[in-house]
């Protein structure tokens, strides 16, 4: 898939690989249907803030981040030896692929790690559905072709207000914890920023997807294994479940979310597929709800939705393809 062919925003968080859209994919037609595929990608994606805060109540954000890449890491690596696809090659392409691993999933995933310190898994879910918003504004600076048009800054704005009704900017922001809701913003910031550096330095490479991103993947987790015995210590005891939170983070939440996005854009194309965002922070939402009793106020649902209809607005297009 060329990069004329990208959609003007980018996929959500927290799918760590962008070349989906930047590298052609094989179109396929699995036996399972396409409807069943996608619910399962939202579940998991939905999932996995819930994944974040229980891995956090045990190890320290940087180890949590470092096994949930290298969970991933391991399933890519596995789908790769199925399929007898190697790595890429080239110190240009490895080079662009580690800025790319820290844009999409050093510093993302270590930021939403941290912010869940402090916030509930449900309002990370929120901040991570802005991340199209985000998308929309710099592919405006980034790409000549991609227009303000009144569409896209109307959907902007609706976001916006979105974002400021979930913060309950009218009170004051009280009871809202600045530090880390900013960590959490900043990381859905993150991924549209490593979505156009991969869209400029490598659409069009010869490399598949699943080859570059398995690389990407690898990448990050060299990058986290240098950095995390710099900030933390090894733990001293290895509770069940966080660590079992750790290891679905990792092996579904990001390899298998991953191969199920890649064969979804190759199948449905990136614009349904990318449909996706929508029902994450919603799934997010109940999970944190319903199994780790947070609380939620009138305004966090009512902005998320606010904020998924002015994602929708800037990347809907008129009739006439504008």
């Amino acid at each position: 898939m060329s990069s004329t062919s990208t959609p003007r925003a980018v996929l959500p968080a927290p799918a760590p690989g962008a070349v989906a859209d930047a590298l052609p994919s094989p179109v396929r037609h699995p036996a399972l249907d396409w409807r069943i595929r996608f619910a399962v990608l939202a579940l998991i994606w939905g999932f996995s803030f819930l994944f974040i805060k229980v891995g956090t109540q045990a190890y320290a954000p940087f180890q949590v981040t470092l096994g949930r890449l290298l969970f991933g890491t391991a399933v890519l690596a596995a789908a790769m030896a199925v399929k007898r696809v190697g790595l890429p090659r080239g110190a240009r392409t490895w080079g662009h692929l580690a800025v790319a691993a820290f844009f999409l999933n050093a510093l993302p995933f270590s930021l939403f790690a941290y912010s869940e310190l402090t916030i509930p898994s449900t309002l990370a879910g929120i901040c991570n559905a802005t991340s199209p918003l985000w998308g929309m504004a710099l592919s405006v600076v980034a790409f000549s072709e991609d227009r303000p048009t009144r569409r896209r800054v109307a959907g902007l704005g609706i976001g916006f207000i979105g974002v400021l009704t979930v913060l309950g900017a009218w009170q004051g922001f009280s009871g809202l914890d600045f530090g880390g809701t900013a960590m959490a913003l900043l990381a859905s910031l993150s991924y549209p920023i490593g979505w156009i550096y991969l869209r400029r330095t490598l659409a069009g490479s010869g490399n598949s997807a699943l080859s570059m991103t398995g690389a990407q993947l690898l990448l990050g987790t060299v990058q986290l294994a240098l950095v995390t015995p710099l900030f933390t210590t090894m733990p001293t005891s290895f509770p069940v479940v966080p660590l079992l939170a750790v290891v679905a983070l990792g092996a579904l939440g990001t390899g298998l979310a991953m191969l199920l996005q890649y064969g979804l854009v190759a199948e449905i194309g990136p614009t349904t597929a990318q449909m996706v965002t929508y029902f994450i922070p919603v799934i997010a939402t109940v999970a944190g709800v319903t199994l780790l009793d947070e609380h939620l106020s009138w305004n966090t649902p009512v902005g998320a939705l606010v904020v998924l209809a002015g994602a929708a607005l800037t990347q809907s297009r008129p009739r006439g393809g504008n």
